[in-house]
Formats: structure tokens, C-alpha cells, sequence
């Protein structure tokens, strides 16, 4: 079995690749079976982090098992584990691997970089539904965010869109200025923000790319025309936006999963802002054109994303037909 560390996997995985590779894999389909979830809560004491310090209360987590494979010939199995609490220990709240195998006789073929897989492919899909939904001239993209994938959203759109101007928002100001010194050292014209209000009214798409648990953006903040973009949360119990951002927009969704999963649409669905019914096509539906993405200029689109393991499975595959 190969091993593909972070650089090897990340090798492949320029976004004007995989983000054609998405587009083609929701298109063609492939068997997803439900995520597996399970919460993970350890007992005060029973643990020491890598920093020394001893487990608490506060140590609770989330594990998901996201199965797929495809006609290819390709399985792909990932364990994703999400730890909020991590950033106070200076440590990413997300660990992720991911076990490549040949669909037709169970060999394992790879392990790869989970974390580097997730974020690109959630940074991927990210730009897939903007594509279809974000207007042709969208330049301004506001981050909500400064995590790995939030790291990657100015790339990933500006493979599909003319993005221009880079603005970044977090909790934590300082993580904010830092992650826009990088952008600029990479290039960008990228500046941070603290008055969330007035950057996402002046914002072409809104990214949110967050663990929050209570909504950051509010409906009445997002200009005509603009495009939200919700792929942080993935349970219940997490939410990046207010009810009234789904009133009069058009809602998308990556798959049905979503209308399940998402704090988001689910407070929007209980406060009558939005209805099932109305949720206008999944990412499926339209790589396949068999629903149109935004329908004018000033129209409002939302994209909700929970994550696929399609497309894991995707970026998996392109990794280990670039190696052989």
C-alpha cells in the first residue's frame, strides 16, 4: 500500500483540476451511503493533549466515516475527526485519513493525507457551486474564517470566478491580519476585516467557512445579487447564517444530505424562511443541467454544503492516477 503524505496529496489537487473533476463525478454519480456520526466526549482527566495539559470537559468532539465508491473500480473510506476546542491548544480542529482501495477485489491501494483531501475538495465544491450560482463578474469574496480551508477560498474561486479583492473575517482579529499578510505575500489584494456588517454588504460572494454554532451573517446584510456561501457547518447544532438569508434567495444544497445535517436550513425551515420544496437543486442536478443555476443578476443565491464523500473519492482517484 502507498503512502501519500501532505505535499504528495496536495500535488495533484490545483484547482483547476479538481474542480472539473468535481463537476464531472457529480455528474456521472457514484454510491454514497449515509455518513456514520458518532460524538466523542472523553472523561476529565483521562487523556493529556499533545501540549501536556490534562483532558476536561471541554474536550468533545466529532468523528464522521464517510464510505463511496464508484463505477471506476475505485472505494474510498474516510475518518474525520473535528475537535472546536483544539484552537485553544494551538492545534487544528480537524484530523482527517483517508483509505484508498480497489473497488473490485478490496485491496487496499493508499493512505492518503485526509486533511488535505477535505480541504481541498470542500474548497473544490465550494467553487463548483459558485459556478453555477455566483454572477460572471463576482470580484469581491468576503472569508468567513481562517482555518485550512478558508486558507484556500480565494484559489478555489478564482478558478471560476474574475476575484479580484480578497477581504477576511474572524472571531479573532489577530488570525484575521495574519492570514491577509499571507494572502498579500502570496499575491493577493487581501485586507482584513472587523466590521463584518459593512464587508459583507460591500461582498460579490460570502464564504463562510466556520465551526460557529450560532449564525455570523445576517440576511438583511447581503447586497442584491450576491451569492452566500455556507460550507463550515455540518451538524444540527452548527449555523453560520440567520434565517432571513434564505428568505427570497434561491437555495441550493451540495446533496439532499444537507436538508438533515444543516443547522442552517433547518432553523430556516422552522421559522418558515424557507421550505424544502423550495430548495431549487443539488450540486447533481446541476452538473447534469437538470436545473438552472441563478436565474438573474439581482437574484440572491445561498449554497449549502455538508460534504460528500463523492468528492473525496474524486480527489483520492486523482491523486493515485497521478502517481501511476
Amino acid at each position: 500500500m502507498k503512502h501519500f503524505d501532505e505535499a504528495a496529496t496536495r500535488k495533484p489537487l490545483a484547482f483547476e483540476r479538481l474542480v472539473p473533476a468535481l463537476r464531472a463525478a457529480f455528474a456521472a454519480g457514484a454510491q454514497v451511503p449515509p455518513r456514520h456520526v458518532h460524538a466523542v466526549e472523553t472523561a476529565p482527566g483521562s487523556t493529556a493533549d499533545s501540549a501536556g495539559s490534562s483532558g476536561s470537559s471541554s474536550d468533545k468532539g466529532t468523528v464522521l466515516i464517510m464510505p463511496a465508491w464508484s463505477d471506476a473500480g475505485f472505494l474510498g473510506i474516510k475518518t474525520i475527526n473535528i475537535f472546536p476546542g483544539n484552537s485553544a491548544r494551538g492545534l487544528p480542529g480537524l484530523h482527517a485519513t483517508y483509505v484508498l482501495y480497489d473497488a473490485r477485489t478490496g485491496v487496499p491501494l493508499a493512505m492518503m493525507d485526509g486533511n488535505e483531501i477535505t480541504a481541498r475538495r470542500t474548497a473544490a465544491a465550494s467553487a463548483l457551486g459558485a459556478s453555477f450560482l455566483a454572477r460572471a463578474d463576482a470580484r469581491r469574496l468576503l472569508v468567513l474564517g481562517t482555518g485550512r480551508i478558508a486558507r484556500m477560498l480565494p484559489a478555489a474561486h478564482a478558478s471560476v470566478r474574475p476575484i479580484d479583492e480578497v477581504r477576511v473575517w474572524n472571531h479573532r482579529p489577530e488570525g484575521a491580519e495574519a492570514l491577509a499578510a499571507q494572502w498579500r505575500a502570496e499575491g493577493w489584494n487581501a485586507h482584513a476585516v472587523t466590521d463584518l456588517q459593512a464587508a459583507v454588504r460591500q461582498a460579490d460572494i460570502v464564504s463562510c467557512a466556520t465551526l460557529a454554532t450560532a449564525p455570523l451573517v445576517r440576511g438583511e446584510w447581503l447586497a442584491p445579487g450576491s451569492h452566500l456561501d455556507l460550507i463550515g457547518s455540518f451538524t444540527p447544532a452548527m449555523r453560520e447564517a440567520d434565517v432571513q438569508c434564505f428568505a427570497g434567495a434561491g437555495t441550493f444544497v451540495d446533496t439532499d444530505e444537507a436538508l438533515q445535517k444543516s443547522g442552517d436550513l433547518l432553523d430556516a425551515m422552522a421559522a418558515g424562511t424557507l421550505k424544502a420544496h423550495e430548495v431549487r437543486g443539488t450540486l447533481a442536478a446541476l452538473c447534469r443541467g437538470e436545473c438552472a443555476g441563478r436565474s438573474d443578476e439581482a437574484q440572491r443565491t445561498v449554497f449549502k454544503a455538508v460534504g460528500s464523500a463523492i468528492e473525496d473519492l474524486t480527489a483520492a482517484t486523482l491523486v493515485w492516477q497521478d502517481a501511476i
